[in-house]
């Protein structure tokens, strides 16, 4: 497809990509272009956010979690519905695993597989001209890819841009903007990332601020211009086999870490999705025949979770007789009894023997490689997923053994991790979010 397409990236992260994407896409929204926003790499927040700027869904795109054919079809159905398709990197451009060619998670991949130009958001804090050099490297570090040109970030003043865009220009590097520098165009995070698109107050006016300031501060007519490549058809690749034909999904503030791509696939290929709200202490609704339980923040909500006897009761008889799964968060409230920040522990579903503890906090982050240890409602014995694991939690209880384990994990470079999350009866969970099948 000739729809063209921007990678929105930067030498590093905490450089305001997110800031600079949702300018853009809420601007040229304005401008009545249909904006399509996409995330290279696992992250479920960020694209809530770009779907509140666009009114359009965003999906990921992950060159190491997912096959080319997934690749293809996600990019395909956001061309297909597009004037422009604007994507946004996670860490620095270059950043990913070290894994076969093209396959590396890194975001250039993405840039490179589309040939989308590349628009480098540069922090110029604490630099001057020397932030030319730092742009220069990227587009000398990898010859697949076109940088279009650099927007600035954290400007201090007129004098200070005056200087970078010296060094740009001797570089021979295009200053399609600069924002500066003002702490009320930081939106809120907390320990996942951001807070979440829907729990951020006065969203919409902070994106319409947001549009104000590209506005402002950007060549919008040149960042169109700038845009390029080209999409293949896409082939109908489905993320994962849905785990149910009725799908009950928990959907609060406590849990809504599920990637836009997984419903969607399970949707295009007739799966229904029936929300319900553990926090508003609703059961999975009954005439559903599968439970899922998405990542999310329970460790904030542990008090009120605990205090929701209808969906405690109603999910522990759900599961005696049809498939509960637990991703993250959801896992550890189907375990024994989560631990928050205070210390204070409090007795969670009971369905899987583990506890886990948000007090004693430990950073896990990473891709996980897993193989299915038994049959479940994910897949035979032996199947291959592939997802990513990003908690601070800690597990306080025993380490599963293979007879009550979910998986056998291994990160990205093939170490194996041993055994993870758990199973008994119809109820399976693990730390990890599923992004697709290993085909």
């Amino acid at each position: 497809m000739t729809v063209p397409g921007l990678l929105v990236a930067a030498p590093r992260s905490g450089s305001g990509k997110t800031t600079v994407t949702l300018a853009l896409m809420r601007a040229l929204r304005r401008r009545g272009l249909r904006i399509r926003g996409m995330k290279c790499g696992p992250d479920y927040i960020d694209p809530a956010f770009h779907q509140a700027a666009t009114g359009e869904p965003s999906f990921n795109l992950d060159s190491f979690a997912m096959a080319p054919a997934l690749l293809d079809t996600l990019a395909a159905s956001s061309a297909a519905a597009a004037d422009l398709v604007l994507a946004e990197g996670s860490m620095g451009l270059f950043d990913g695993v070290r894994a076969a060619a093209n396959r590396s998670g890194a975001n250039s991949d993405i840039a490179a597989r589309y040939g989308w130009p590349v628009i480098l958001v540069i922090d110029v804090s604490g630099a001057a001209q020397s932030a030319a050099a730092v742009a220069l490297g990227c587009r000398a570090y990898d010859p697949r890819l076109t940088i279009a040109g650099v927007i600035l970030n954290k400007v201090a003043s007129p004098r200070h841009r005056r200087l970078v865009e010296d060094g740009m220009a001797q570089a021979g590097l295009p200053v399609l903007g600069a924002l500066s520098r003002d702490a009320g165009l930081v939106l809120p995070e907390r320990h996942l990332g951001l807070v979440q698109a829907g729990e951020t107050a006065d969203l919409y006016a902070r994106l319409e601020r947001l549009a104000d300031i590209a506005e402002a501060g950007i060549d919008l007519d040149k960042v169109v211009a700038a845009a390029g490549g080209a999409v293949p058809a896409g082939v109908g690749h489905t993320p994962l086999p849905p785990p149910g034909q009725r799908i009950a999904i928990a959907r609060d503030e406590a849990f809504s870490f599920l990637y836009p791509h997984m419903e969607t696939g399970w949707r295009e290929v007739g799966a229904e999705l029936v929300p319900f709200s553990p926090l508003a202490d609703e059961p999975p609704p009954d005439d559903c025949d599968c439970c899922w339980l998405p990542g999310g923040y329970p460790e904030l909500h542990a008090g009120r979770i605990a205090a929701a006897r209808r969906f405690l009761d109603g999910t522990r008889a759900f599961a005696q007789t049809r498939p509960v799964h637990g991703e993250c968060g959801g896992y550890m409230v189907l375990g024994q009894a989560i631990e928050d920040a205070e210390g204070v522990a409090y007795p969670m579903l009971d369905l899987l023997p583990v506890s886990t503890s948000y007090h004693r906090r430990k950073l896990h982050l990473g891709y996980r490689v897993a193989r299915v240890t038994a049959d479940n409602a994910l897949g035979r014995c032996g199947a291959t997923l592939i997802g990513h694991e990003f908690h601070y939690a800690s597990v306080t209880s025993p380490t599963p053994t293979e007879g009550t384990s979910f998986a056998r994990i291994a990160d990205a470079e093939g170490t194996d991790l041993g055994f993870t999350g758990h199973r008994c009866g119809h109820v399976t969970g693990s730390f990890f979010h599923l992004i697709a099948t290993g085909d």
